[in-house]
């Protein structure tokens, strides 16, 4: 007795549809699982088998043999379930296979027969072969995300007789619709807001321009200052995301199990803030199954690191990589997977292991060479890779008592998107969207200056000592104020304030 049943793995954030074979023979009663199979699909074998009987159906002592076709591709998760015991069902006889071969079947199964959400609800859609199949069947948890394709019928069951009585007939469950534009316009806000904080007026001018260029940033202040609460609103000034942007976000996510039951669709940018414990696996991707990491998490969103000197220097050098190419490659014997990586990285440090060098209200009793070792651990080649560094100093009681409503972010956001639109239009030729992603040759024809500026230039490269990437990045970083402004060119004030923004680079912290 021989059945077969279709479902579908995932094999970096993409879906590859599989065969499941199920023999049903006479001989010693075992069940094997072949094909790859990590453990918990290893296992399915036991929930397969409670699952069946306590939902009224029988699993006779006999010699069971499931086959994951394609047999080279290593198989993981419980999504392949359901499609397990309807293969067996359907080999011994028990189920109608009329229709079967007609259906992508996923989902995971709990001993008493109900059906458990999965993770990758969303590539799946994204992948079916549509001419094949006319419909996929999984857990109604995932049936929102999975609609908001529009590409495939979409079924949502929850116990494994329903999806038994919808293979002998289909009109027992209605398709899954959801009208994915209402749905995006709905969802797409924030719980937090820039005029939430008090003060700071040159830090949140800092956060707007690189906002406005997708500069990375680096804000350096005592405990308390607000680096933390300032961080978590950038998101809130950053131009909204397009539905495809939502899209590729959401399948990222859904991939990794983060979607929460019964949602579909992430309609804000991703705000990502790992532990520094956190290993260079956690935040670039990798494993033996390679995996998105933080990195790829955060795609088209902020990725903070709070207290960046706390992270091991090896892990904060892996991110050199996706923050030049905007991508992860993580190569194995058999293959590379490459990750999207294009996010907005914040970090925030004290200005000395204590926290007080810069507080004017709390003594510093670090020595020098403390201070020097601990601003040492983030190495020159990272900070060269961050065009914005931003003092944040601690606010005086008046500042905190004043009651004084402080600019929203909706304003601010006005700002930051009519200069991503100049942006926009400037590198409408160009497979890049913001200043901050300028090649060489996009600094050398958008980043003309006249002479003033360029001696004003010149002069801060020799006071500073700045390196040529610091160079460019002023240059990018001058461009995204000028186009705040609504400045076609770069002025002198444009260079001097982007220099401004380049505290690090005048080691104040070495004592003379």
């Amino acid at each position: 007795m021989f059945a077969k049943v279709y479902s579908y793995g995932i094999s970096s954030l993409d879906a590859y549809q599989v065969t499941i074979e199920v023999d049903v023979s006479a001989g010693l009663p075992n069940t094997i699982i072949v094909g790859l199979p990590d453990n918990a699909v290893r296992e399915s074998k036991e929930r397969v088998r409670a699952a069946i009987r306590n939902s009224g159906y029988q699993y006779k002592p006999q010699r069971v043999t499931i086959n994951l076709s394609p047999a080279n591709i290593a198989k993981e998760g419980p999504s392949f379930d359901l499609a397990i015991a309807l293969g067996y069902l359907a080999a011994t006889g028990q189920i109608d296979t009329t229709r079967i071969a007609e259906y992508i079947i996923l989902g995971e199964l709990s001993l008493d027969g109900k059906i458990m959400p999965i993770a990758g609800a969303l590539s799946v859609a994204l992948g079916i072969n549509r001419e094949k199949f006319k419909g996929l069947l999984l857990p109604r948890a995932n049936a929102g995300q999975a609609a908001i394709t529009n590409s495939i019928d979409i079924y949502p069951i929850q116990t494994l007789t329903d999806v038994v009585n919808f293979l002998a007939d289909p009109g027992t469950i209605a398709p899954f619709k959801i009208d994915t534009s209402s749905l995006f316009q709905k969802i797409n806000h924030y719980t937090v807001d820039f005029n939430d904080v008090k003060g700071q007026a040159h830090v949140k001018r800092g956060i707007e321009v690189a906002a406005a260029g997708g500069h990375n940033c680096l804000l350096i202040g005592p405990p308390g200052s607000g680096k933390t609460m300032l961080a978590k609103r950038i998101p809130t000034i950053l131009p909204d995301m397009t539905l495809e942007e939502s899209l590729e976000i959401t399948k990222i996510h859904s991939v990794m199990g983060l979607i929460p039951p019964h949602e579909s669709l992430l309609a804000t940018r991703p705000f990502r803030a790992p532990h520094h414990t956190a290993s260079d696996v956690a935040l670039v991707g990798g494993g033996s199954i390679p995996k998105p990491g933080e990195v790829t998490l955060s795609h088209h969103g902020v990725l903070f690191l709070d207290e960046i000197p706390e992270f091991s220097r090896y892990v904060l050098e892996s991110l050199r990589q996706p923050l030049e190419d905007h991508c992860v490659t993580v190569s194995r014997a058999k293959r590379a997977t490459r990750f999207p990586a294009k996010f907005m990285l914040v970090a925030s440090m004290n200005p000395c292991p204590c926290g007080y060098l810069t507080d004017t209200r709390r003594q510093c009793h670090c020595t020098p060479h403390q201070v020097q070792r601990y601003m040492g651990k983030i190495s020159g080649p990272l900070l060269d890779r961050i065009d914005i560094h931003l003092e944040v100093p601690a606010l005086k009681p008046l500042e905190l008592m004043q009651h004084r409503t402080a600019e929203s972010s909706s304003i601010i956001k006005t700002r930051t998107v009519a200069a991503r639109t100049i942006q926009q239009q400037r590198f409408k030729s160009e497979d890049i969207f913001a200043n901050a992603q300028m090649s060489q040759k996009q600094i050398k024809q958008f980043c003309l200056l006249n002479q003033d500026s360029q001696d004003l230039l010149k002069t801060a490269i020799e006071e500073l000592k700045l390196s040529a990437r610091a160079h460019d990045k002023i240059l990018k970083v001058s461009r995204t104020i000028a186009d705040i402004e609504g400045k076609a060119e770069i002025l002198p004030q444009h260079i001097a304030e982007a220099i401004g923004y380049r505290s690090l680079d005048r080691n104040w912290w070495i004592a003379e």
